[in-house]
């Protein structure tokens, strides 16, 4: 789940747009142009190149797709409504990934994130650690059918608890996102898996069900590799775990009563409340839990000598929207207790932005199309159908920078390619979940991987790896397909 727990119904009923004056090598241009640019970029940049060189890099593949449009009979006005639809189906996410910012400000100052962190590890081994995270968070997002908000919950203390165990950054994401695609691809609450039958066809629980033959072996994967994985981690930083609790102890007053603010949370996306309503509460209510359990800190974030209604309101709204930190007496609990507030999320969301013009422009001038057209040509056989339909949600995830689109137009143009080799729909169902829901999270410039980067702080290119059930699942579904493994066919009778 992205970002709404209805799916849109202006995403079902877009058109696709065709453009029979564009080639497959004029479509392929710009996608080559952003492709080297990229590659040049994070050479000169490394892992700074997310800090707007990139963003300009999509701005100047959109202009060479723009380029290519008027060469094809496509107006600068086509393309705007693109861009600003484009735009426009993000908003949501973008106000989303602001409450994020400022939940995890006020969730620092009130000592939620600290008591994650002190109770974990009191109770989690470094060793079973990572095995502990991807089950955590496979629970909590199959309760909430929302990628997003586990990792804006139970994500950023998972973070905190590795950092503080010496275990790598992104090991952990790649844990947390490993099991927070696993209860958004399945869970009946969220939109993707919503979606996806939508536009293939088939019903929502048919589709579950048939998902099962591909999730469970990548989850299974995923599960053994951080089992493995978890029995040769070095363990350093364990020796120094108690000075760590001493520290968190002295600085914040921990409580197990702090976890009413995320159970609350918790229980809203359970019960279908907008995950923007949910955040904003939970951030509202971190604020009040810092007045009551942390006024020390709320004072040192004011700067001031003394909690009062002036002090206490600019405490609050400094970590709603700024740079705050506590100071511990542990230095890397130092630089793990900080926090950007809304502001932290700016960067991320100038990215999502750059990607959203991007896309918008290669929908508008029928480039997306062309391509997927092409990839349909490529392939005749059953094997090669789920092949294509493979590559083409990838590819929408790489270019139009959106996990609906890649769900959406896959979905829409192989629909009757399915029919017409009398497969069921579920197959088609279960293919754009394997590949269009899972892969978005892996690229850095789609919402998907810009949202999970920036509020787990760790770069995609670090959890790529890691990631384990998100690259997996396509490669299983394809493994499937090449066996002919209950490849589910149309009943006449029912046809």
């Amino acid at each position: 789940m992205k970002s709404e727990d209805i799916i849109p119904e202006t995403l079902e009923d877009r058109e696709i747009i065709i453009n029979k004056e564009l080639n497959i090598w004029e479509a392929l241009i710009p996608i080559i142009v952003l492709v080297c640019l990229l590659a040049y970029n994070i050479f000169i940049y490394g892992d700074n190149a997310l800090t707007g060189s990139n963003q300009f890099i999509l701005l100047m593949g959109a202009a060479v797709a723009a380029i290519v449009g008027f060469r094809n009979k496509v107006t600068y006005a086509q393309m705007m409504e693109e861009v600003s639809q484009n735009i426009k189906s993000t908003s949501e996410a973008i106000l989303i990934l602001l409450m994020v910012g400022a939940l995890a400000g006020t969730w620092l100052i009130s000592g939620i994130i600290p008591t994650m962190i002190y109770y974990g590890l009191e109770l989690l081994s470094p060793k079973f650690f990572l095995t502990a995270s991807i089950i955590i968070c496979s629970l909590v997002s199959l309760a909430t059918g929302s990628s997003w908000s586990t990792s804006a919950t139970v994500g950023i203390a998972l973070i905190g608890i590795g950092n503080t165990m010496g275990i790598a950054p992104g090991m952990t994401a790649g844990a947390v996102l490993s099991g927070a695609y696993f209860g958004d691809k399945i869970s009946p609450l969220s939109d993707t898996t919503n979606l996806a039958p939508a536009m293939a066809g088939s019903k929502l629980f048919e589709h579950i069900q048939y998902m099962l033959i591909t999730t469970i072996p990548s989850l299974t994967i995923a599960i053994l590799f951080f089992i493995i994985a978890g029995l040769y981690l070095p363990g350093q930083g364990v020796a120094d775990v108690h000075d760590k609790l001493n520290a968190i102890s002295t600085s914040f007053n921990v409580s197990a009563w702090l976890f009413i603010v995320p159970l609350v949370v918790i229980f809203m996306i359970i019960k279908k409340t907008s995950p923007l309503i949910a955040l904003m509460t939970g951030a509202i209510l971190g604020g009040i839990a810092a007045i009551i359990a942390q006024p020390d800190v709320v004072v040192q974030v004011a700067g001031g000598n003394v909690l009062d209604f002036n002090t206490a309101y600019k405490g609050i709204i400094n970590a709603l929207t700024t740079s705050v930190n506590v100071h511990t007496s542990n230095e890397e609990l130092s630089d793990l207790f900080s926090s950007g507030g809304m502001g932290g999320m700016l960067q991320t969301i100038w990215l999502i932005l750059s990607a959203m013009v991007f896309g918008g422009v290669m929908e508008a001038i029928g480039a997306l199309s062309i391509i997927s057209k092409a990839l349909l040509k490529m392939f005749h056989s059953v094997f090669g159908l789920f092949t294509s339909t493979v590559m083409s949600c990838i590819f929408m995830n790489t270019t139009a920078s959106d996990q609906y689109l890649a769900i959406v137009i896959p979905g829409k143009m192989y629909k009757k390619a399915y029919e017409d080799r009398g497969l069921h729909p579920v197959n088609l169902s279960r293919t754009l979940e394997d590949s269009g829901t899972v892969t978005s999270v892996l690229v850095p410039w789609n919402t998907c991987g810009a949202y999970n980067s920036g509020v787990l702080g760790v770069a995609t290119g670090e959890y790529f790896m890691y990631a384990i059930f998100n690259w997996v699942s396509p490669i299983i579904t394809l493994i499937v397909a090449g066996l002919g493994y209950k490849i589910r066919k149309i009943n006449p009778k029912t046809a």
